[in-house]
């Protein structure tokens, strides 16, 4: 009885989650902008919020491809770039080694500028000499080619944009990418040849057309925004939260992205500056960006001004590499201390067997291996419980509706017997959290997207295309309840619940990750040996 009420514990507690997620998705209240204006950073070194001149959403979303027919394409063993002589703007990124469609040829883009979709990366330089203004227009940038591309035998390529402003002062933007990396460095090499003080102004801006999010109770995705400041490492900030409030957040150091399933892309400005965060709506297009310090260049000087773009897969190294913080946008939810070190152990097993799903069936073994003896203590509890009902029936007839003698006679006869009643339900509370985080680690990392296990399941992160693991596992729920007889005592409702349990998990888990159904179907294998195992031994001491 005390497995069969562990079996629908099981199901209320997932069924809880999902609906408790969803309505952190939906109805949950909005996260509250960070501060405005920390004390401690003197107003001298960062421009005003509101008077800054940062270029604002397009009047509109273009309906052609590109702003520029003269687009510069820059093309790595990563990225496939193209970048907009006016403004020097990236409005196109293609990640070659993520393809689109599993076993497709075309790769998946990340920036565009389509009817559906407006998602570019913007950056210039404003402030009293900038070049970049909503007034006064973009900068028109000069290059030397069309095309450029990493070689073999290449580590690093340099993309040079010239402007010279009607002063004579030569302002040169560089984009700098590494073989290997999908981050692009992003320099402004400013050459004061005039014979007055300059002052200019960094920015960096993402532009995204607002989406409605694609997230369901079963995969729980998040598009949008997110940011970090000193005092925040890591916040989701929606387009809804765009909307209601712009942010205003003076800081040192900090980041921005706009999220996505398994992809992401920020600006990284240099950790030493200070920076201000702001986000903006308008025309359908939400931006989040920084604005970096104020630099003076005095006359016959040059200075360089610097910011990391990144555009990529959600690569916890390459992210953390860029900012301590900026990994967090693989997003593991409230258990992401009990998520990490299960990441890195699937991570450890698939270096050494190289499939992701003889990894999970590793990682399957390991749970269930260092729960085995809380499993143990389980069902030698519940075999103790069974063999203690006649006793405790005895008792009831003793003392009727005295509820408050009953507790007591029957804390005594525990005490007396050594049975926990409780015991059953430890490792089953142990087991949720596990899996809850373990789920959140299928549907976050990217390393999963399209990686095959064998015969027809070719990709684990989405659901089996033919169900036959989520009906397995239905089966072997179904196996798990005969191995454990119901009480003739036992609520009839309840009764019909349990039978039906089975069925409800299957129907669930048709949309969960292959990987995950792999997880509990092997889970459940396991769990039927270790039964048959224990009851051995119990029924050796007398114990039915």
């Amino acid at each position: 009885m005390e497995s069969q009420r562990n079996i629908l514990l099981i199901g209320l507690l997932f069924v809880s989650f999902l609906l408790w997620q969803q309505w952190q998705a939906d109805k949950a209240p909005q996260p509250v902008a960070a501060a405005q204006t920390q004390s401690s950073i003197p107003a001298s070194t960062v421009a005003d919020a509101h008077s800054s001149d940062v270029p604002d959403a397009d009047s509109a979303v273009p309906e052609t491809v590109t702003a520029s027919k003269e687009l510069i394409t820059v093309i790595t063993d990563q990225l496939e770039i193209k970048i907009d002589p006016v403004g020097g703007d990236i409005v196109y990124s293609a990640l070659l080694a993520h393809k689109l469609e599993e076993n497709g040829d075309d790769p998946f883009v990340l920036l565009e500028q389509t009817n559906d979709i407006y998602y570019i990366a913007q950056s210039g330089l404003i402030g009293r000499d900038g070049i970049d203004s909503s007034v006064k227009g973009r900068a028109h940038f000069d290059s030397a080619s069309r095309e450029y591309k990493l070689t073999d035998g290449q580590d690093t390529l340099s993309v040079p944009l010239t402007y010279v402003s009607d002063k004579g002062v030569t302002y040169t933007k560089v984009f700098v990418f590494t073989r290997g990396k999908y981050n692009v460095a992003v320099d402004y090499k400013i050459n004061n040849t005039s014979d007055a003080q300059l002052q200019v102004q960094m920015y960096g801006q993402i532009k995204h057309s607002i989406k409605k999010s694609e997230s369901s109770m079963m995969m729980p995705t998040y598009r949008g925004a997110a940011f970090s400041t000193a005092d925040v490492r890591y916040e989701k900030y929606s387009f809804d939260d765009m909307v209601d409030k712009n942010l205003d957040d003076t800081t040192l150091g900090g980041w921005v992205a706009m999220l996505q399933h398994y992809f992401v892309s920020a600006w990284v400005p240099p950790a030493a500056e200070k920076n201000i965060i702001f986000s903006s709506v308008k025309n359908g297009l939400a931006n989040i960006g920084f604005r970096g310090e104020l630099q003076d260049i005095a006359p016959g000087a040059e200075k360089t001004i610097s910011a990391e773009f990144y555009v990529g897969p959600k690569d916890q190294k390459a992210l953390s590499a860029l900012s301590p913080s900026l990994n967090l946008v693989v997003d593991y939810g409230f258990l992401w201390w009990l998520a990490v070190p299960i990441y890195k152990l699937l991570m450890f097993f698939q270096s050494i067997v190289g499939n992701w799903g003889i990894a999970i069936i590793l990682i399957t073994l390991t749970v269930r291996g260092l729960l085995y003896p809380l499993t143990k203590a389980q069902y030698t509890s519940m075999a103790k419980m069974r063999n203690l009902q006649p006793k405790l029936a005895d008792l009831k007839e003793r003392f009727g509706d005295d509820r408050q003698k009953m507790g007591q006679a029957m804390m005594e006869l525990y005490k007396k017997e050594k049975v926990n009643p409780m015991g059953g339900c430890l490792p089953i509370l142990l087991q949720m959290p596990i899996f809850i985080a373990l789920y959140w680690v299928l549907l976050e990392s990217v390393e999963l997207r399209h990686a095959p296990f064998m015969l027809w399941i070719t990709d684990l992160s989405v659901q089996d295309p033919y169900y036959v693991l989520p009906i397995l596992m239905g089966i072997s729920m179904f196996i798990m309840q005969k191995m454990q007889p119901m009480a003739p005592t036992m609520d009839p409702m309840q009764v019909k619940m349990m039978q039906w349990m089975p069925v409800i998990f299957t129907v669930f888990f048709l949309w969960f990750p292959a990987g995950l159904v792999l997880y509990w179907l092997v889970g459940n294998l396991v769990a039927i040996t270790q039964q048959k195992i224990i009851y051995a031994g119990l029924e050796k001491k007398g114990l039915k």
